[in-house]
């Protein structure tokens, strides 16, 4: 009983974890990034409008970026680069000003 315990409490450690990357390299973003047309989506963790141009205020933005936690971390790190994110399905992008490649890494 007391293994299942620690697995539970290391699984929360590793999330929080994981949350607090996520949304430092969001924030990392913005600051670089500056803007409201580019929403940046990290699922359940954080969403950011980042690239100058048309802000967006309701709704579904027209240009979104989504991506997991685990993939944000590793394009934001230099591990994974913007295109093969896009290739093997990792991130998806649509609408105009949605390719990150000058920004990243941002380490």
């Amino acid at each position: 009983m007391r293994e299942a315990s620690e697995r539970v409490a290391a699984g929360t450690h590793e999330r929080a974890d994981l949350k607090l990357l996520v949304k430092h390299y969001l924030a990392v973003l913005e600051d670089r990034a500056p803007g409201h047309s580019v929403e940046v989506r990290v699922p359940p963790y954080a969403a950011v409008q980042v690239i100058e141009g048309v802000r967006h205020t309701r709704g579904t933005p027209p240009a979104v970026v989504e991506t997991d936690a685990l993939t944000w971390i590793a394009l934001a790190t230099g591990a994974l680069a913007w295109i093969d994110a896009l290739t093997d399905a990792r991130a998806s992008a649509s609408g105009e000003r949605t390719d990150l490649t000058p920004y990243l890494p941002l380490t």
